[in-house]
Protein backbone atom coordinates (compact mmCIF):
# COMPACT_ATOMS: atom_id res chain seq x y z
CA UNK A 1 0.00 0.00 0.00
CA UNK A 2 1.09 3.58 -0.96
CA UNK A 3 2.21 5.72 1.86
CA UNK A 4 0.39 9.04 2.30
CA UNK A 5 2.76 12.19 1.51
CA UNK A 6 1.87 14.72 3.98
CA UNK A 7 1.64 17.63 2.34
CA UNK A 8 4.08 20.38 4.35
CA UNK A 9 2.18 23.83 4.84
CA UNK A 10 4.32 26.57 5.28
CA UNK A 11 3.23 28.67 8.51
CA UNK A 12 2.74 32.18 7.76
CA UNK A 13 5.36 34.95 7.82
CA UNK A 14 3.69 36.83 10.84
CA UNK A 15 3.12 33.65 13.20
CA UNK A 16 6.33 32.81 12.74
CA UNK A 17 7.39 36.31 13.70
CA UNK A 18 5.46 36.45 16.56
CA UNK A 19 6.21 32.86 17.77
CA UNK A 20 9.80 33.68 17.80
CA UNK A 21 9.14 37.26 19.32
CA UNK A 22 6.72 36.10 21.94
CA UNK A 23 9.76 33.71 23.10
CA UNK A 24 12.00 36.53 23.75
CA UNK A 25 9.40 38.99 25.65
CA UNK A 26 9.85 36.44 28.86
CA UNK A 27 8.61 38.53 31.82
CA UNK A 28 7.81 41.87 30.01
CA UNK A 29 4.79 43.01 30.11
CA UNK A 30 2.97 42.77 27.14
CA UNK A 31 2.25 46.43 27.03
CA UNK A 32 5.21 47.59 26.93
CA UNK A 33 6.78 45.21 24.76
CA UNK A 34 4.74 45.69 22.16
CA UNK A 35 5.98 49.25 22.01
CA UNK A 36 9.42 47.43 21.60
CA UNK A 37 8.73 44.63 18.92
CA UNK A 38 5.93 46.83 17.21
CA UNK A 39 9.20 49.55 17.06
CA UNK A 40 11.54 47.26 15.42
CA UNK A 41 9.68 45.86 12.95
CA UNK A 42 7.92 49.53 11.26
CA UNK A 43 12.62 50.42 11.36
CA UNK A 44 13.12 47.19 9.28
CA UNK A 45 10.16 48.22 6.92
CA UNK A 46 11.50 51.80 6.47
CA UNK A 47 14.79 50.57 5.67
CA UNK A 48 14.22 47.92 3.81
CA UNK A 49 11.92 50.15 1.37
CA UNK A 50 15.27 53.13 1.92
CA UNK A 51 17.72 50.48 0.71
CA UNK A 52 15.74 49.27 -2.53
CA UNK A 53 16.07 52.76 -3.42
CA UNK A 54 18.97 53.84 -2.23
CA UNK A 55 20.98 50.84 -4.69
CA UNK A 56 18.99 51.49 -7.64
CA UNK A 57 19.94 55.68 -7.21
CA UNK A 58 23.42 54.63 -7.05
CA UNK A 59 23.32 52.54 -9.62
CA UNK A 60 22.56 55.50 -11.47
CA UNK A 61 20.41 54.01 -14.21
CA UNK A 62 17.11 54.98 -16.44
CA UNK A 63 15.59 57.51 -14.04
CA UNK A 64 18.08 57.23 -11.82
CA UNK A 65 20.71 58.46 -13.74
CA UNK A 66 23.05 61.59 -11.70
CA UNK A 67 21.11 61.25 -8.74
CA UNK A 68 22.97 61.15 -5.44
CA UNK A 69 21.82 58.34 -2.82
CA UNK A 70 21.84 60.57 0.14
CA UNK A 71 19.57 63.41 -1.15
CA UNK A 72 16.91 63.34 1.04
CA UNK A 73 14.54 64.78 -1.98
CA UNK A 74 15.17 61.50 -3.83
CA UNK A 75 13.10 59.87 -1.49
CA UNK A 76 10.55 62.25 -0.61
CA UNK A 77 9.50 62.44 -4.23
CA UNK A 78 8.84 58.03 -4.09
CA UNK A 79 7.50 58.56 -0.87
CA UNK A 80 10.02 56.50 1.09
CA UNK A 81 11.46 57.67 4.32
CA UNK A 82 14.96 58.71 4.36
CA UNK A 83 17.39 57.12 7.19
CA UNK A 84 20.20 58.15 7.76
CA UNK A 85 23.33 55.59 7.87
CA UNK A 86 23.68 55.44 11.54
CA UNK A 87 19.93 54.28 11.63
CA UNK A 88 20.17 51.68 8.79
CA UNK A 89 19.33 48.47 9.82
CA UNK A 90 22.80 46.51 7.87
CA UNK A 91 24.63 48.22 11.06
CA UNK A 92 22.12 47.64 13.61
CA UNK A 93 22.15 43.75 12.58
CA UNK A 94 25.99 44.40 12.73
CA UNK A 95 25.89 45.65 16.23
CA UNK A 96 23.03 43.43 17.54
CA UNK A 97 25.33 41.20 19.91
CA UNK A 98 26.92 44.74 21.33
CA UNK A 99 26.17 46.15 25.34
CA UNK A 100 24.74 49.32 23.58
CA UNK A 101 22.35 47.94 20.80
CA UNK A 102 19.82 49.34 23.01
CA UNK A 103 21.09 53.11 23.00
CA UNK A 104 21.57 52.55 19.37
CA UNK A 105 18.49 51.55 18.47
CA UNK A 106 16.95 54.64 20.65
CA UNK A 107 19.69 56.79 18.83
CA UNK A 108 18.45 55.39 14.90
CA UNK A 109 14.37 56.64 16.35
CA UNK A 110 16.01 59.48 16.78
CA UNK A 111 17.96 60.46 13.68
CA UNK A 112 14.76 58.84 11.60
CA UNK A 113 12.51 61.51 13.43
CA UNK A 114 14.89 64.60 12.55
CA UNK A 115 15.36 63.37 9.19
CA UNK A 116 11.08 62.68 8.56
CA UNK A 117 9.09 65.05 10.14
CA UNK A 118 5.67 62.93 9.80
CA UNK A 119 7.48 61.21 12.27
CA UNK A 120 8.06 63.45 14.87
CA UNK A 121 7.39 62.21 18.19
CA UNK A 122 5.98 59.03 16.93
CA UNK A 123 8.72 56.42 17.13
CA UNK A 124 9.88 54.47 19.99
CA UNK A 125 12.49 54.92 22.08
CA UNK A 126 12.18 52.77 24.86
CA UNK A 127 15.10 49.91 24.12
CA UNK A 128 17.76 51.51 26.10
CA UNK A 129 15.59 50.65 29.41
CA UNK A 130 17.59 48.41 32.14
CA UNK A 131 14.85 46.42 32.47
CA UNK A 132 14.89 45.03 28.34
CA UNK A 133 17.97 43.14 28.80
CA UNK A 134 20.00 43.59 25.69
CA UNK A 135 20.12 39.81 24.62
CA UNK A 136 16.72 40.38 24.18
CA UNK A 137 17.11 42.99 22.03
CA UNK A 138 19.77 41.60 20.20
CA UNK A 139 17.72 38.29 19.77
CA UNK A 140 14.62 40.20 18.37
CA UNK A 141 17.18 42.13 15.82
CA UNK A 142 17.89 39.15 14.38
CA UNK A 143 14.72 37.39 14.52
CA UNK A 144 13.35 40.91 12.58
CA UNK A 145 16.40 40.69 9.96
CA UNK A 146 14.71 37.49 8.53
CA UNK A 147 12.10 38.94 7.28
CA UNK A 148 11.94 41.20 4.33
CA UNK A 149 9.21 43.66 4.85
CA UNK A 150 9.74 47.23 3.19
CA UNK A 151 10.74 46.36 -0.99
CA UNK A 152 8.54 46.82 -3.64
CA UNK A 153 7.40 43.03 -3.84
CA UNK A 154 7.28 42.86 -0.17
CA UNK A 155 4.61 45.77 -0.06
CA UNK A 156 2.50 44.07 -3.36
CA UNK A 157 1.96 41.32 -1.24
CA UNK A 158 1.28 43.90 2.40
CA UNK A 159 3.85 41.60 4.44
CA UNK A 160 4.20 44.09 6.90
CA UNK A 161 0.61 45.07 7.10
CA UNK A 162 -0.07 41.29 7.62
CA UNK A 163 2.65 41.37 10.09
CA UNK A 164 1.68 44.46 11.91
CA UNK A 165 -2.57 43.57 11.97
CA UNK A 166 -1.28 40.36 13.68
CA UNK A 167 1.06 41.51 16.01
CA UNK A 168 -1.69 44.19 17.11
CA UNK A 169 -4.19 41.36 18.05
CA UNK A 170 -1.80 38.97 19.69
CA UNK A 171 -0.68 41.61 21.61
CA UNK A 172 -4.18 42.75 22.16
CA UNK A 173 -4.88 39.43 23.36
CA UNK A 174 -1.95 38.92 26.23
CA UNK A 175 -3.16 42.18 27.37
CA UNK A 176 -6.48 41.47 27.76
CA UNK A 177 -9.35 44.10 28.88
CA UNK A 178 -5.99 46.82 28.41
CA UNK A 179 -5.48 45.37 25.31
CA UNK A 180 -8.82 46.27 23.83
CA UNK A 181 -8.13 50.28 24.38
CA UNK A 182 -6.16 50.14 21.05
CA UNK A 183 -7.65 47.38 19.83
CA UNK A 184 -10.99 46.51 18.14
CA UNK A 185 -11.26 42.69 16.99
CA UNK A 186 -10.55 42.84 13.29
CA UNK A 187 -13.73 41.28 12.48
CA UNK A 188 -15.80 43.86 13.96
CA UNK A 189 -14.08 46.82 11.89
CA UNK A 190 -14.66 44.92 9.01
CA UNK A 191 -18.28 44.51 9.60
CA UNK A 192 -18.46 48.32 9.90
CA UNK A 193 -16.63 49.05 7.23
CA UNK A 194 -18.49 46.48 4.86
CA UNK A 195 -22.01 48.08 5.78
CA UNK A 196 -20.70 51.60 5.67
CA UNK A 197 -18.98 51.33 2.23
CA UNK A 198 -16.46 54.37 2.55
CA UNK A 199 -15.63 54.89 -1.10
CA UNK A 200 -15.18 58.31 -1.28
CA UNK A 201 -15.03 61.67 1.79
CA UNK A 202 -13.51 62.10 4.56
CA UNK A 203 -13.43 59.84 6.89
CA UNK A 204 -13.53 60.02 10.73
CA UNK A 205 -12.66 58.19 14.20
CA UNK A 206 -12.62 60.62 16.89
CA UNK A 207 -11.42 57.80 19.24
CA UNK A 208 -9.21 56.08 16.64
CA UNK A 209 -6.94 53.16 19.07
CA UNK A 210 -4.13 51.87 17.02
CA UNK A 211 -5.76 52.90 13.57
CA UNK A 212 -7.64 50.01 12.68
CA UNK A 213 -10.71 51.62 11.15
CA UNK A 214 -8.52 53.57 8.48
CA UNK A 215 -6.53 50.60 7.46
CA UNK A 216 -10.02 48.57 6.79
CA UNK A 217 -11.51 51.51 4.93
CA UNK A 218 -8.37 51.38 2.46
CA UNK A 219 -8.37 48.03 2.26
CA UNK A 220 -12.20 48.08 1.30
CA UNK A 221 -11.52 50.60 -1.90
CA UNK A 222 -8.92 47.93 -3.05
CA UNK A 223 -11.08 45.00 -2.45
CA UNK A 224 -14.10 46.35 -4.43
CA UNK A 225 -12.81 48.38 -7.36
CA UNK A 226 -14.39 46.51 -10.18
CA UNK A 227 -17.94 46.06 -7.98
CA UNK A 228 -17.57 50.35 -7.77
CA UNK A 229 -17.23 50.36 -11.45
CA UNK A 230 -19.92 48.27 -12.64
CA UNK A 231 -22.38 50.58 -10.00
CA UNK A 232 -20.85 54.23 -10.50
CA UNK A 233 -19.77 54.01 -14.14
CA UNK A 234 -16.15 54.39 -13.33
CA UNK A 235 -12.99 53.03 -12.32
CA UNK A 236 -11.21 53.65 -9.15
CA UNK A 237 -7.47 53.98 -9.34
CA UNK A 238 -5.31 52.33 -6.96
CA UNK A 239 -4.69 54.59 -4.62
CA UNK A 240 -7.28 54.82 -2.12
CA UNK A 241 -5.64 58.27 -1.31
CA UNK A 242 -7.29 59.62 -4.34
CA UNK A 243 -10.91 59.20 -2.98
CA UNK A 244 -10.80 59.19 0.97
CA UNK A 245 -9.00 60.99 3.47
CA UNK A 246 -8.61 60.24 6.85
CA UNK A 247 -9.24 62.45 10.20
CA UNK A 248 -9.16 61.12 13.47
CA UNK A 249 -8.44 61.45 17.31
CA UNK A 250 -7.06 59.76 19.97
CA UNK A 251 -6.08 60.60 23.90
CA UNK A 252 -3.46 57.67 24.63
CA UNK A 253 -0.28 58.89 23.02
CA UNK A 254 1.31 55.39 23.03
CA UNK A 255 -1.84 54.59 21.14
CA UNK A 256 -1.55 57.28 18.81
CA UNK A 257 2.20 56.45 18.26
CA UNK A 258 0.72 52.84 16.91
CA UNK A 259 -2.22 54.35 14.70
CA UNK A 260 0.63 56.72 13.24
CA UNK A 261 3.17 53.58 12.60
CA UNK A 262 0.30 51.15 11.35
CA UNK A 263 -0.65 54.06 8.65
CA UNK A 264 2.43 55.26 7.48
CA UNK A 265 3.13 51.48 6.83
CA UNK A 266 0.31 51.52 4.34
CA UNK A 267 1.37 54.66 2.94
CA UNK A 268 -2.02 56.73 4.51
CA UNK A 269 -1.46 59.95 5.03
CA UNK A 270 -1.87 60.32 8.84
CA UNK A 271 -1.41 64.34 9.00
CA UNK A 272 -5.16 64.74 10.73
CA UNK A 273 -4.56 61.92 13.18
CA UNK A 274 -4.15 64.40 15.95
CA UNK A 275 -3.28 63.63 19.55
CA UNK A 276 -4.22 65.17 23.01
CA UNK A 277 -4.43 64.16 26.15
CA UNK A 278 -8.09 65.93 27.14
CA UNK A 279 -9.68 63.89 24.28
CA UNK A 280 -12.34 64.59 22.33
CA UNK A 281 -15.09 66.03 24.44
CA UNK A 282 -12.69 68.88 25.55
CA UNK A 283 -10.63 69.16 22.92
CA UNK A 284 -11.79 68.56 19.82
CA UNK A 285 -9.19 68.85 17.51
CA UNK A 286 -11.59 69.17 14.18
CA UNK A 287 -14.11 71.72 15.28
CA UNK A 288 -15.13 72.29 11.96
CA UNK A 289 -15.18 69.15 10.15
CA UNK A 290 -18.20 67.43 8.73
CA UNK A 291 -16.94 63.88 7.69
CA UNK A 292 -19.27 61.58 5.19
CA UNK A 293 -18.50 58.85 7.15
CA UNK A 294 -17.75 58.25 11.01
CA UNK A 295 -16.32 55.11 11.74
CA UNK A 296 -16.16 54.42 15.57
CA UNK A 297 -15.81 52.38 18.70
CA UNK A 298 -15.54 54.70 21.77
CA UNK A 299 -15.15 53.31 25.36
CA UNK A 300 -18.25 51.96 26.73
CA UNK A 301 -20.16 53.61 29.50
CA UNK A 302 -17.44 56.01 30.37
CA UNK A 303 -18.19 57.60 33.79
CA UNK A 304 -15.39 59.93 33.81
CA UNK A 305 -15.60 62.19 30.35
CA UNK A 306 -15.75 65.39 32.24
CA UNK A 307 -19.53 66.37 31.19
CA UNK A 308 -20.02 68.34 34.12
CA UNK A 309 -17.94 71.13 32.58
CA UNK A 310 -19.42 70.71 28.38
CA UNK A 311 -23.35 71.38 29.89
CA UNK A 312 -23.27 74.33 27.48
CA UNK A 313 -21.74 72.59 24.77
CA UNK A 314 -22.82 73.40 21.16
CA UNK A 315 -23.10 69.77 20.72
CA UNK A 316 -25.71 68.82 22.84
CA UNK A 317 -28.06 70.86 20.28
CA UNK A 318 -27.47 69.11 17.22
CA UNK A 319 -30.88 67.46 17.71
CA UNK A 320 -32.63 70.88 17.31
CA UNK A 321 -33.54 71.03 20.99
CA UNK A 322 -30.64 71.32 24.02
CA UNK A 323 -30.76 67.73 25.25
CA UNK A 324 -27.45 67.14 27.50
CA UNK A 325 -26.25 64.02 27.81
CA UNK A 326 -25.76 62.48 31.52
CA UNK A 327 -22.03 63.32 33.31
CA UNK A 328 -22.23 59.40 34.59
CA UNK A 329 -22.27 57.84 30.87
CA UNK A 330 -21.06 59.19 27.88
CA UNK A 331 -22.78 56.98 25.36
CA UNK A 332 -25.08 59.34 24.44
CA UNK A 333 -22.54 62.43 24.29
CA UNK A 334 -20.85 60.10 22.14
CA UNK A 335 -23.42 59.85 19.40
CA UNK A 336 -24.02 63.68 19.67
CA UNK A 337 -20.41 64.40 18.79
CA UNK A 338 -20.79 62.30 16.00
CA UNK A 339 -23.92 64.06 14.43
CA UNK A 340 -22.67 67.50 14.92
CA UNK A 341 -19.63 66.01 12.99
CA UNK A 342 -21.33 64.23 10.18
CA UNK A 343 -22.28 65.76 6.97
CA UNK A 344 -25.81 66.50 5.65
CA UNK A 345 -25.35 63.06 3.32
CA UNK A 346 -23.25 61.46 5.48
CA UNK A 347 -23.32 58.49 7.54
CA UNK A 348 -22.32 56.71 11.17
CA UNK A 349 -21.65 53.40 12.23
CA UNK A 350 -20.42 53.22 15.53
CA UNK A 351 -20.06 50.66 18.40
CA UNK A 352 -21.55 50.77 21.55
CA UNK A 353 -22.47 48.74 24.74
CA UNK A 354 -26.16 47.13 24.29
CA UNK A 355 -27.86 48.70 27.36
CA UNK A 356 -28.01 52.09 25.51
CA UNK A 357 -30.74 50.37 23.14
CA UNK A 358 -32.63 50.73 26.19
CA UNK A 359 -31.62 53.32 28.67
CA UNK A 360 -33.71 55.74 30.61
CA UNK A 361 -31.13 57.38 32.74
CA UNK A 362 -31.46 60.96 32.81
CA UNK A 363 -32.17 62.41 29.45
CA UNK A 364 -30.78 58.91 27.45
CA UNK A 365 -34.40 58.28 26.45
CA UNK A 366 -34.80 61.83 25.44
CA UNK A 367 -32.30 61.79 22.70
CA UNK A 368 -32.73 58.65 21.44
CA UNK A 369 -36.32 60.01 21.00
CA UNK A 370 -35.22 62.57 19.38
CA UNK A 371 -33.34 60.54 16.93
CA UNK A 372 -35.91 58.10 15.81
CA UNK A 373 -38.61 61.18 15.71
CA UNK A 374 -36.05 63.11 13.11
CA UNK A 375 -35.29 59.21 11.55
CA UNK A 376 -31.71 59.03 11.85
CA UNK A 377 -31.56 55.77 12.67
CA UNK A 378 -31.26 53.52 9.91
CA UNK A 379 -30.11 50.28 11.54
CA UNK A 380 -29.07 48.66 14.51
CA UNK A 381 -27.08 45.49 14.59
CA UNK A 382 -26.98 42.80 18.22
CA UNK A 383 -23.22 41.61 18.58
CA UNK A 384 -22.67 38.19 19.72
CA UNK A 385 -20.77 37.86 23.15
CA UNK A 386 -17.65 37.77 24.05
CA UNK A 387 -15.99 39.97 20.76
CA UNK A 388 -14.13 42.00 22.61
CA UNK A 389 -10.98 41.62 24.72
CA UNK A 390 -11.88 44.33 27.11
CA UNK A 391 -15.24 44.11 28.33
CA UNK A 392 -18.22 41.37 29.09
CA UNK A 393 -21.02 44.09 28.46
CA UNK A 394 -22.76 42.72 25.22
CA UNK A 395 -22.05 45.24 22.43
CA UNK A 396 -24.47 46.70 19.26
CA UNK A 397 -23.53 48.22 15.88
CA UNK A 398 -25.38 52.43 15.18
CA UNK A 399 -25.72 52.81 11.89
CA UNK A 400 -27.37 57.00 11.68
CA UNK A 401 -27.97 58.96 8.75
CA UNK A 402 -29.68 62.48 8.02
CA UNK A 403 -31.26 61.63 4.99
CA UNK A 404 -32.55 58.61 3.85
CA UNK A 405 -33.15 57.87 0.28
CA UNK A 406 -35.57 55.02 0.80
CA UNK A 407 -36.69 53.13 3.61
CA UNK A 408 -37.69 56.44 5.37
CA UNK A 409 -39.64 55.60 8.76
CA UNK A 410 -38.30 52.56 8.88
CA UNK A 411 -35.35 50.87 11.12
CA UNK A 412 -33.68 47.81 9.78
CA UNK A 413 -33.06 45.20 13.00
CA UNK A 414 -30.78 42.62 12.93
CA UNK A 415 -30.16 39.95 15.71
CA UNK A 416 -26.52 38.39 15.08
CA UNK A 417 -26.30 37.07 18.81
CA UNK A 418 -26.28 33.35 17.17
CA UNK A 419 -22.93 34.40 14.72
CA UNK A 420 -19.71 33.66 15.26
CA UNK A 421 -17.30 31.05 16.49
CA UNK A 422 -15.30 30.60 19.22
CA UNK A 423 -11.53 30.71 18.87
CA UNK A 424 -10.07 30.45 22.23
CA UNK A 425 -11.70 29.82 25.66
CA UNK A 426 -13.25 32.88 26.07
CA UNK A 427 -13.71 34.72 22.54
CA UNK A 428 -15.51 34.88 19.67
CA UNK A 429 -15.15 36.12 16.50
CA UNK A 430 -17.14 36.55 13.20
CA UNK A 431 -16.54 34.87 10.34
CA UNK A 432 -15.87 36.31 6.81
CA UNK A 433 -19.65 34.38 6.02
CA UNK A 434 -21.08 36.28 8.97
CA UNK A 435 -19.90 39.41 7.97
CA UNK A 436 -21.30 39.15 4.49
CA UNK A 437 -24.72 38.08 5.66
CA UNK A 438 -25.16 40.51 8.09
CA UNK A 439 -23.74 43.29 5.24
CA UNK A 440 -25.78 42.00 2.46
CA UNK A 441 -28.95 41.72 4.43
CA UNK A 442 -28.52 45.46 5.29
CA UNK A 443 -27.33 46.71 1.56
CA UNK A 444 -30.61 44.67 0.23
CA UNK A 445 -32.73 46.18 3.03
CA UNK A 446 -31.37 49.87 2.56
CA UNK A 447 -32.10 49.92 -1.63
CA UNK A 448 -35.34 48.82 -1.62
CA UNK A 449 -35.30 46.22 -3.50
CA UNK A 450 -37.06 42.88 -3.47
CA UNK A 451 -33.94 41.08 -2.76
CA UNK A 452 -34.43 42.33 1.38
CA UNK A 453 -36.83 39.48 2.91
CA UNK A 454 -37.17 39.66 6.92
CA UNK A 455 -35.95 36.81 8.57
CA UNK A 456 -38.04 35.43 11.43
CA UNK A 457 -35.19 35.54 14.68
CA UNK A 458 -32.89 37.32 12.51
CA UNK A 459 -33.67 40.64 10.95
CA UNK A 460 -36.97 42.71 10.61
CA UNK A 461 -37.81 46.13 9.12
CA UNK A 462 -39.35 48.40 11.05
CA UNK A 463 -42.12 50.91 10.70
CA UNK A 464 -41.00 53.96 13.23
CA UNK A 465 -44.93 54.01 14.56
CA UNK A 466 -44.14 51.01 16.07
CA UNK A 467 -40.53 52.01 17.81
CA UNK A 468 -42.73 54.70 19.27
CA UNK A 469 -45.35 52.63 20.58
CA UNK A 470 -43.04 50.06 21.88
CA UNK A 471 -41.83 53.39 24.10
CA UNK A 472 -38.68 54.00 21.50
CA UNK A 473 -36.32 51.38 22.79
CA UNK A 474 -33.85 49.86 19.82
CA UNK A 475 -33.09 46.38 21.42
CA UNK A 476 -33.59 44.27 18.09
CA UNK A 477 -34.70 41.33 19.75
CA UNK A 478 -38.06 42.52 19.99
CA UNK A 479 -38.83 43.10 16.80
CA UNK A 480 -37.19 40.09 14.74
CA UNK A 481 -38.75 37.66 17.44
CA UNK A 482 -35.92 36.49 19.66
CA UNK A 483 -36.68 36.24 23.07
CA UNK A 484 -33.71 39.20 25.01
CA UNK A 485 -34.72 38.41 29.22
CA UNK A 486 -31.63 37.07 29.82
CA UNK A 487 -30.02 39.52 26.67
CA UNK A 488 -31.43 42.35 28.39
CA UNK A 489 -30.05 42.14 31.98
CA UNK A 490 -26.32 42.72 32.38
CA UNK A 491 -25.09 43.04 36.46
CA UNK A 492 -21.55 44.60 35.10
CA UNK A 493 -23.04 47.21 32.99
CA UNK A 494 -26.14 47.67 35.95
CA UNK A 495 -23.32 47.59 38.85
CA UNK A 496 -21.58 50.44 36.92
CA UNK A 497 -24.74 52.35 37.11
CA UNK A 498 -25.46 51.85 40.18
CA UNK A 499 -22.00 52.31 41.59
CA UNK A 500 -21.72 56.07 39.58
CA UNK A 501 -25.41 56.68 41.01
CA UNK A 502 -24.01 55.85 44.60
CA UNK A 503 -20.65 57.88 44.27
CA UNK A 504 -23.00 60.97 42.99
CA UNK A 505 -25.47 60.52 45.90
CA UNK A 506 -21.98 60.57 48.40
CA UNK A 507 -20.60 63.42 47.29
CA UNK A 508 -23.81 65.19 47.07
CA UNK A 509 -24.29 64.24 51.49
CA UNK A 510 -20.78 65.31 51.52
CA UNK A 511 -21.30 68.57 49.94
CA UNK A 512 -24.59 69.27 52.28
CA UNK A 513 -22.80 68.37 55.22
CA UNK A 514 -19.87 70.68 54.72
CA UNK A 515 -22.61 73.70 54.38
CA UNK A 516 -24.48 72.60 57.43
CA UNK A 517 -20.98 72.42 59.49
CA UNK A 518 -20.25 76.10 58.29
CA UNK A 519 -23.52 77.48 59.03
CA UNK A 520 -23.39 75.83 62.34
CA UNK A 521 -19.84 77.11 62.92
CA UNK A 522 -21.07 81.13 62.41
CA UNK A 523 -23.39 80.81 65.12
CA UNK A 524 -20.18 78.59 67.17
CA UNK A 525 -22.11 75.82 67.48
CA UNK A 526 -19.83 72.20 66.61
CA UNK A 527 -22.08 69.89 64.77
CA UNK A 528 -21.34 66.52 67.06
CA UNK A 529 -19.60 63.69 65.10
CA UNK A 530 -20.13 60.00 65.33
CA UNK A 531 -17.88 57.17 64.61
Amino acid sequence: MAKTIKEIVEEPLEKKLWKAADKLRKNMDAAEYKHVALGLIFLKYISDAFEELFNKLKEGKADYEGADPEDKNEYVAEKVFYVPPSARWTWLQGRAKLPTIGKDIDDAMDAIEKDNPSLKGVLPKVFAQEKLDKATVGGLVDMVSTATLGTKEAQSKDLLGRVFEYFLGEFALAEGKKGGQFYTPESVVKLLVEMLEPYEGRVFDPCCGSGGMFVQSEKFIKHHQDYYKKNNGKKLSLNPADHISIYGQESNQTTWRLAKMNLAIRGIDSSNVKWNNEGSFLNDAHKDLKADYIIANPPFNDSDWSGQLLQKDARWSVLGEKLIPPTGNANYAWIQHFLYHLSENGMAGFVLSKGALNSKTSNESDIRKALIEKDWVDCIVNLPAQLFLNTTIPACLWFLRKKKEKRKKQILFIDARNHGFIFNRKNRDLSAEDIAHIASTYHNWRTGGKDYNDELGFCKSVNTDEVKYLGYGLIPGKYVGLADDDDDFNFEEIFSGLRTEFKKQVAEEDELNKRIQNNLSKINYKLESYD
